[in-house]
Parts: structure tokens; sequence; C-alpha cells
């Protein structure tokens, strides 16, 4: 049998030609799903189905040895009447509104710094400030205990040195305990940033800088008015990536602090875990763990509003 071409009727093309396409075409798509199949049942598993599970706990309450009793959204109503729960918020509040800039500028600076031309050893210095990130946190909480130990830390014998005869008491301090968190994720999140940063102004070309020097700018006004704006793009993501960090702050209050001292480092996370497993109230945690989501998720929403605003303008 024959049939003929679409491009010129003229010209005729075997119907097993196309059927042979056809097949070859349809292989390449089943195997290609094959390859993509364990992906996408790992994703529906513990992923999509672990979502939606969650969900339908956070409608009931449950202890993990009784059967789930359904009582609605009485656990949301319950989340805002919880003074645990505002503490907490402002806690992990805090925690943002103190990492997210500190970052921020830190690893922006590392970035620009390492990328000079002429920096010796810069292969080092990029592997000296990534590994922090991929250390395990646990083994960084237990260092940064000893270096904020109030009687024979690191940091105290320092500051003892230089004068200083009443050093904070950092981890028994209510006031104290927030900022040494702060300081020691801040430590850790800056290499991870910094490799951001650092393929980011990569894309910037030399001959704006170049150009910019002709015109006698200085550094500054380099940074300021190429190297900044350029790195916009860059920066929102950053951005994102730091609120996600910042409200998930778990590691590092349950190794050094678990949540005190007073509740003063309890963190939503911390209080999403300790409500599931050690008062085993299933249903609250989930419900908790809804209301964070929703929180960060709409800070997310707020950045892409703001960034596609000045984007138009």
């Amino acid at each position: 049998m024959i049939a003929f071409s679409h491009a010129n009727p003229n010209k005729t093309v075997p119907l097993s030609r196309n059927k042979r396409r056809y097949s070859l075409e349809k292989q390449e798509a089943i195997t290609g799903w094959l390859f993509v199949l364990p992906i996408l049942a790992g994703f529906s598993i513990f992923t999509f189905f672990a979502i939606l599970y969650s969900f339908g706990i956070s409608l009931t309450r449950w202890d993990l040895l009784t059967s789930p009793a359904y009582i609605g959204f009485r656990n949301y109503f319950n989340v805002f009447k919880d003074p645990d729960f505002w503490q907490c918020m402002y806690n992990t509040v805090y925690f943002a509104a103190a990492l997210i800039p500190l970052v921020l500028v830190l690893s922006l600076s590392v970035a620009i710094a390492i990328n000079q031309k002429g920096i010796r050893f810069a292969t080092y210095f990029k592997v000296s400030f990534y590994m922090p990130f991929v250390t395990s946190t646990i083994a960084i909480g237990m260092v940064w205990m000893w270096i904020f130990n109030p009687d024979t830390g690191l940091l105290n014998t320092i500051l003892n040195s230089i004068g200083i005869d009443n050093p904070p008491r950092w981890f028994e301090s209510v006031v104290w305990a927030k900022p040494a968190i702060v300081i020691m994720r801040c430590w850790q999140m800056t290499g991870y940033y910094m490799i951001m940063y650092l393929a980011g102004l990569q894309t910037i070309p030399d001959n704006l800088y170049e150009a910019a020097e002709i015109d006698g700018a200085s550094k500054w006004q380099k940074t300021r008015h190429i190297t900044i704006p350029l790195l916009s793009n860059t920066t929102f993501f950053v951005l994102i990536m730091l609120i996600i960090d910042a409200f998930n702050v778990f590691e590092a209050v349950y190794i050094m602090t678990q949540g005190g001292p007073s509740g003063s480092t309890n963190t939503m996370l911390y209080y999403i875990y300790d409500q599931a497993f050690s008062l085993y109230r299933m249903g609250y945690s989930s419900a908790l763990s809804w209301v964070l989501f929703l929180i960060v998720f709409i800070l997310t929403l707020i950045q892409f509003k703001v960034r596609k605003k000045a984007a138009e303008e």
C-alpha cells in the first residue's frame, strides 16, 4: 500500500515507513517514561501522598496508639489560641529577620572578594566557606556548644582576654541564646549562598567593568551600579531560599538548646517536632505544619509579586 506525501502529492511514501516511524517514536516515549517512573513513584509516595495525608491527619485527634478521631478544623482554631505557638512564631520571625540580611550581605561580600582577579588560593577559600554547609549540623552544633561554653569556651576566653570581665552566658541566657544560634547558622549558611553569587558573577561581562574604569569609577561605584543590579535575579532566588531556610531552623535548636532557656529558642519546626514525637499530638502537629507552610507560601508569593512589579517598572 502507498500514501501521498503532504509536501508533494505526486510523491508516494510507503505506509510501512510511517508505521515504523510511529513505532520508534512510541518506543522512545515508553523508554523515557520508564526512566522517569522511579522518580515519579518516589515523589508521589513520599512527597505528594505524604502532603495530602498530613492534611487529613490535621483534621483529626491522633496519638499514634488509638484510631484517629475526626474533629474537623478544631486543631487549626487551637493553633491561634496557643500562647506557645505565638512565642515560637516570634522566635522564628526573629531568626528570619536576623539571618536573611546577614547571610545575604556576607555571602555577596565573600563572593565578590573571592571573584577578584589575582586572588591567590581562591579555590581553597571557596571550599573552606562551602564546607560548613555540607558538614553535619549535629557535628557543627557540638563544636559550637564548646565555643559558646560560658566557662571554658573559646569565645568567652577571647572576650576575657580583651578585658570583658562578664561575657554573656550564651545558651544559659534568655537574651543571648537566640543571637548565639544566629551566629552559628550565619557561619554555616554563608558558603552555600556564596556559591550562588559566584555563579551569578560569572555572567557579568568584563567589558562593563573596563568601561567603568575608563570613566574613573571606584570599586564601590562598580559594585553599586554594575554588580548589584546585574545580580538582581540571583538575589531574588537567594531571598526565596533564605526565607525557607530561616523558617526551618531545627537541627541547631535540637542539638544546642532544645528550645530553651524558657522557650526563648523554640522555633516553629522544633515545636512541631515536640508536639508530634514528645507529646504524640499528631493531628495538632500536622495543623502546625500546614500553618507554617501557608506562611512561607504567602511570603514567597509576595516576593514574586514585588519582583514582577519592579521588573515592570
